[in-house]
Formats: structure tokens, C-alpha cells, sequence
């Protein structure tokens, strides 16, 4: 059986799933919800931002309660100061809205997954040579959505991409079928009740189909 946080265990999971949602909330206890609601509609894998209050301690309270059922990661990591905070905490993995060569590397020092964020050929190609596990495209939606995708998995079809921005219910299919190796989902799954974020989750599943 993997370990956890092996980053082949995570690798196939974040494939399996298809699905990554970017949690941004007001408070703790709402992003502490949200994640569980994530679960309960089928999809077991979150990226917790550091933008959320307390986000230290989401992490550790998750990992703590949920840790066996839920895929924990840490996003909006900036640098590798906060991204070893973030894996004391029991994130399993990282993720960044940009490329930071040092959380790279600690990354790939510790055998954490690392998604690290680019936009550009250039980026896309800078990061994934310095050891990104998935290259977060990011905003995609302001670029051409899954147009972009297509074209750029034309030219790098060896880099696995994970588009975040633009990807909702009417578009998560199409970003599949461009070559995106999962999906980034932020807003508009991740609001509302907790029935209603639970039926969204439900909805993506759905919409995304079947993964191997």
C-alpha cells in the first residue's frame, strides 16, 4: 500500500479524481465545510489556499480528522519558507499560482507532489523542467480556456496541465477533452450551503464522466 503522501499515491489520485477544489473562504469553519462537502459529493482531493484564515490550522485540523479520507493540499504557496509550514501542518501536497524555484525544490527534496502555476509556453516549460509534478495553468480562462489547453498540449503533450480559471459545469469536459490532466475548480463550486456545495461536487462528477 502507498504512503499518503507518496507523490505517486497523490499523482494517481488527483488523476483518478479529475477534480481539484481551490478553497477560498471567509473562515475557518467555512472552509473547513466546504472541504467536507467536496467529500461528500465524490470528490475527495482539495487545495486549501493560504489565503484563508487560520489556513495553518485548516490544515492541521483536516489532517486530522479527515486525513485518511481526504486528499489535503496547500495552495497559493509563495515561497519555501511557507510551503515546509504547510506540509508540518499535513499538507500532502503543494500548489502555487506562480513558479518559485526554491518551493520547487523543497518540494522535490521532501518527495512532496508539487503543482507549480505558468501561463506561457516559456513558464509552462520553466517549470515542469525544474521538477513540477503538474503545471497549474493559470488564469486560463482569460487566455482561451480549452483553445488554449489544445494548443498547448499540441506543442508539450508531455507536460500534464491542470487549467485553473474559466473551468465551470459547461466547460470541464471540453478542458478534458483539450488534454487537461485534471481540473482546477474554484467559485463556483466552492460556495453556498453545505447541501448545495455537495450537490455541485455531485454535478462535476458527473460532468467530467468516468476516470480511469
Amino acid at each position: 500500500m502507498h504512503d499518503k503522501r507518496s507523490k505517486e499515491w497523490v499523482s494517481a489520485e488527483i488523476l483518478r479524481v479529475g477534480i481539484v477544489p481551490v478553497i477560498r473562504a471567509k473562515s475557518p469553519e467555512h472552509a473547513l465545510t466546504a472541504c467536507r462537502a467536496m467529500a461528500s459529493g465524490g470528490i475527495p482531493v482539495v487545495e486549501i489556499t493560504m489565503t484563508v484564515p487560520g489556513a495553518l490550522e485548516v490544515i492541521a485540523e483536516l489532517h486530522r480528522t479527515s486525513g485518511s479520507s481526504i486528499l489535503i493540499g496547500a495552495g497559493t504557496v509563495l515561497d519555501a519558507g511557507a510551503a515546509e509550514r504547510c506540509l508540518a501542518a499535513g499538507a500532502q501536497f503543494l500548489v502555487s499560482p506562480g513558479f518559485d524555484l526554491a518551493t520547487v525544490k523543497l518540494a522535490n527534496r521532501e518527495g512532496v507532489l508539487m503543482l507549480a502555476g505558468a501561463l506561457t509556453p516559456t513558464e509552462i516549460i520553466t517549470a515542469w523542467n525544474a521538477g513540477s509534478d503538474f503545471v497549474k495553468v493559470f488564469p486560463c480562462g482569460n487566455v482561451g480556456g480549452p483553445a488554449y489547453i489544445k494548443a498547448i498540449k499540441a506543442a508539450l503533450p508531455q507536460i500534464p496541465v491542470i487549467p485553473t480559471g474559466g473551468v465551470n459545469l459547461a466547460t470541464a469536459a471540453q478542458f478534458l477533452a483539450a488534454g487537461a490532466a485534471a481540473l482546477g475548480v474554484g467559485g463556483e463550486l466552492v460556495s453556498g450551503t453545505p447541501e448545495e456545495m455537495t450537490e455541485k461536487a455531485r454535478q462535476y462528477v458527473a460532468a467530467i464522466g468516468p476516470r480511469a
